[in-house]
Order: C-alpha cells, then structure tokens, then sequence
C-alpha cells in the first residue's frame, strides 16, 4: 500500500499471545493499511508465529517468555521511537477489531502528535459478553475519578499511542492493568484522551479465546486503581510531558450560575452520583471532629464527585445518633460488651477512649452506610434516568 506522507510515521503494533488461530488474518489486514507492521510475540507456545506470518513483510519481535500485554507494548513502542516512528496503533491479535477502523484514527493524529487515541468498540453487536459490559463501565468510572477525563470506552485495546511521550512514562502494570494505568498516566502528563469510535466483532462463547485471568486480572486491576487514587488524593502535582489545558477555569467565577450549573451536573451518571454519596457518606461517618466539610470537598475535588451531593449527603450521618452506634460497637470491639451508661460523663471525661471507639466503630458503620446510601441513590438515579428517556422518546 503506497502511504501518503502524514502516515509514513504511524506504525501498527500487533502483540500476540496464543492467537494462532487469528493472527495471520488480522496481521495481514493490518499491513494492508499501513506499511509499517511489528509483530510482538509474548511468549506463545500455541504456534510458531515466524512460520505463519512469513511473506507478510512485518517485523516480528519476540519475548522469551510471558510478560504481559502491557511489556509487549511497551516493546514495540520502543523499536518503533528508535525508528523515527511518531504513532504506534495497537490493535489485539484475536480478530475483536477491523484493521481497517486505522483509517478513523489518523485525522485525529495529524491534528497534534500529543494525543492518545482510543477506539471506542460499538457494542450494538451480537455475542458481547455482560462481563465486557461491566468491565467497561467500572474502567470509565474509576477513570474518571482519577483523571477527571472522561472515556466511554477506557478497555479498548485498540489506540494509538504517540510513541515519544509512551517511552518516557513509568509503569508499575505489566498486564491487562497496564492498560488502565496508562491513560491515567497520559492524562496526567497532559496528553489529550481523545475517542473515535470503530466495530467490534465477538465470536461466540465457545468459540472465544481469551488470555484474561479473572481472579488474578481482577485483582491487579483492583491494585492498580487502588494506587491511581492514592495518588491522586496527594496534593502534589503531576510531572507535564506536554502542556494542557488549565485545570481550572477561573473565567467561570464571574459567573456564578454557571458555576452552580456545572457543579450540579459534575458526574452526574448513576455511577458517578452513588460513588459521590457513597464517600461522602463514609467520610461523614469518620470522627473527623468539625473538618468533615472539608475533608469531603477535598476528597471530592480530588476524584472529581458531585461535589453537591457528597458535601449534603453527609447530614446523614449527624450527631447524636451515628457517632453513638460508631461508640457502641467500638466499644463491643474492645470490651466485648455493650456500653449501657452513654452519657456527658462517659463520653467527655473519657474523650479519648470515646474517640478511639467512635473511630473503630466507623470503620464498620462507615461502608456499610456507604454501600446502603450509595444502593439507593444509584437505583434511584437510574429510575429518574429511565423516565426522562420514556418522556423524551414520546
């Protein structure tokens, strides 16, 4: 294929794992987009990929052994940049993407070469697993809150990554977390999350192939998201590998209105609004002593909730009656009984054994409530949410 002279500098990487059945097909679709092919072999012992992708003119790097996902791109990435590469598409060996969905990325490429692109998949297709569903809506919440960005499709294997700023960022996931990790990551660095959408094709269960581990998988993704927020309820900046937009407007505090406009609607998903009055529930709950409103702003600010509805919904969770159940069963935590004499005396001329017990206790009242107050915001909200839609649609 004769590329015109923008794409001379955008490569496909194709990272491979047991696919032997699909592979062929989709490295030869890939090549007949672009010119510039590389093969990462991630250890498979299914097949001989130098066998079956001989004559298609790609190159094909290969791991000794299993590394994960996230190292096989990170290989290619890498040979691509030491060749004078500037965008690297990835695209899964299993057959899920049209290679030539490629052609949708690279008028979003020509525009700037800070961009990271994501190929968001058109679910309106047969086969899709609920797992993918999930997976999908769980991935974009969570990076939301980290990042503030907001993705519809944040597990989609199928982006482009410019390859300069890639190679300059630090990863702890090598595998399926990598691919969480990395759009944070970019996010913070100041590159722009841009989408574009592409088909997507699911065979049918038994005949599906897939690398990911649940359990094992899981848990890494649960690590990785653990530590993303982690960083950022940290007030320390970000390292910029390209400048981005101001964080904050401060243009908007001439206008008060649309201030409260935008707060009201900050997150406002099902999602977003449960997991808002989730934490700040459970923070309510914390025996923070007068610094609740301001913990839960900042928590708040920091993980981009509805700011509204998690600074309210802590009323819920006002003395007397709270803090007395936390008391109670730190208390029982500590004593094995009950406290029968909760009175002024008990509780101020023993504040601090009170506080200790207030504190165990809310680390068992707390997401409890947390969970049940964020159960019922989000059944509500998709309620609310459903009958919009029928009133529109009439």
């Amino acid at each position: 294929m004769q590329q015109s002279s923008p794409e001379k500098t955008i490569w496909c990487a194709v990272p491979v794992y047991n696919n032997g059945s699909t592979v062929t097909d989709v490295v030869a679709a890939c090549r007949s987009v672009l010119g510039n092919v590389v093969v990462v072999d991630d250890g498979s012992t299914d097949a001989d990929l130098a066998s079956l992708l001989s004559g298609l003119d790609v190159i094909l790097l290969t791991h000794e052994h299993n590394r994960g996902k996230g190292e096989a791109i990170l290989t290619a990435s890498r040979y691509i940049e030491a060749r004078g590469g500037s965008y690297m598409i990835t695209v899964d060996a299993d057959g899920q993407h049209d290679p030539r969905d490629m052609e949708r990325f690279f008028p979003l490429m020509r525009d700037s070469d800070k961009r990271l692109v994501i190929g968001c998949r058109d679910f309106n297709t047969e086969h899709v697993p609920a797992s993918s569903r999930f997976g999908r809506a769980f991935a974009n919440f969570w990076l939301k809150a980290e990042t503030g960005v907001t993705v519809d499709d944040c597990q989609s294997g199928f982006r482009a990554y410019p390859v300069r700023y890639l190679n300059q960022l630090k990863f702890k996931g090598s595998r399926y977390d990598f691919e969480a990790e990395v759009l944070a990551k970019a996010a913070w660095a100041g590159l722009e999350l841009v989408m574009v959408s592409v088909s997507v094709h699911y065979p049918k269960p038994e005949e599906r192939v897939s690398s990911f581990k649940p359990f094992l998988d899981n848990l890494r993704l649960s690590r990785i998201h653990s530590m993303l927020v982690g960083r950022r309820l940290l007030p320390l900046p970000h390292k910029k590998l390209a400048a981005g937009k101001p964080a904050v407007d401060l243009s908007l505090l001439r206008h008060p209105g649309k201030v409260l406009k935008m707060l009201l609607q900050e997150n406002a998903t099902p999602e977003g609004l449960a997991a808002s009055a989730a934490i700040g529930v459970f923070l309510a709950v914390l025996p923070l002593l007068f610094m609740h409103t301001l913990v839960i702003l900042y928590v708040a600010l920091r993980l981009n909730l509805n700011k509204i509805v998690a600074v309210n919904v802590q009323h819920i969770a006002m003395p007397p009656l709270v803090p007395a159940l936390c008391i109670e069963v730190g208390y029982y935590m500590r004593h094995g009984a009950w406290l029968t004499d909760l009175s002024f005396a008990t509780v101020f001329e023993q504040f601090s054994a009170r506080l200790y017990e207030w504190f165990l206790g809310s680390l068992l009242i707390g997401p409890l409530l947390a969970l049940l107050v964020g159960t019922i915001v989000y059944s509500t909200a998709v309620v609310i949410k459903k009958v919009r839609y029928a009133d529109v649609s009439k």
